[in-house]
């Protein structure tokens, strides 16, 4: 059978993380990673519109933060952003070191080199 590209995402959810479960659908999720597939595509005010984080409450937002903040040192660093995309899905590739880069520096609020709390809700919410 031939699959359309959201059949092809869905059926990689069965590694779906629990952990954005009340917060990401599968839909908004596979919508997401179908719009930076390719290297160098990633675009994080794209990204964050197609899976409707830039809708989410300030309480999903903490939420998501926490999720990203893996070493739970209350900063979100590089080395923890580079496999943001995989924490949506298994399968998703990592982000390059530029969009990493382009990432981390859109919500390092204070030039620190890491996102703080204080500044998750502008990083999502241009």
């Amino acid at each position: 059978t031939n699959m359309n590209s959201t059949q092809y995402y869905f059926s990689f959810y069965s590694s779906f993380d629990m952990a954005f479960s009340g917060i990401l659908t599968e839909a908004e999720i596979a919508a997401g990673l179908q719009s930076c597939q390719a290297a160098d595509t990633f675009d994080y005010k794209n990204f964050f519109v197609k899976v409707g984080l830039n809708s989410k409450s300030k309480d999903q937002l903490s939420k998501v933060f926490r999720i990203l903040d893996q070493d739970r040192s209350s900063f979100i660093e590089e080395d923890e952003l580079k496999p943001f995309l995989q924490n949506l899905s298994a399968s998703a590739r990592a982000l390059t070191d530029a969009k990493t880069k382009a990432l981390l520096a859109a919500g390092d609020s204070d030039g620190d080199g890491k996102i703080g709390v204080d500044g998750k809700a502008a990083f999502i919410k241009w």
